[in-house]
């Protein structure tokens, strides 16, 4: 059964989503301050959904893109993540395309002439 989006993960769902081993989540822990999900008895783990986005997006900077932890470390520092979902283009009506698409045909002109 799957949690409802904005549910708590605990280490081992998270573990699981992310394909990591859960010693992992424990090591950014150590490395990525801001990553500090909820302690309970036994010290279980429960990941809020910030936890859960700014670990996917440390894995995604560490694992995808290939950064070290110090690169990690310092992109997250840097600014906010970038959205995971894709961004829809701006909608032009027609007028405002061809506008613009007559413009940029301009600047080619100019450059090649």
């Amino acid at each position: 059964m799957d949690k409802e989006e904005g549910a708590f993960l605990t280490i081992s769902e998270l573990a699981g989503e992310l394909g990591l081993p859960q010693h992992i989540l424990r090591y950014w822990e150590t490395r990525f301050p801001q990553l500090r999900p909820l302690q309970r008895s036994g010290n279980r783990r429960y990941y809020r959904p910030a936890d859960v986005q700014l670990a996917r997006r440390i894995h995604q900077l560490l694992n995808v893109e290939g950064f070290t932890v110090k690169g990690a470390q310092k992109a997250l520092a840097d600014g906010p993540a970038p959205s995971t979902q894709p961004s829809s283009p701006p909608v032009l009506d027609d007028a405002a395309l061809l506008r613009d698409l007559q413009a940029i045909r301009d600047r080619l002109a100019a450059a090649l002439g």
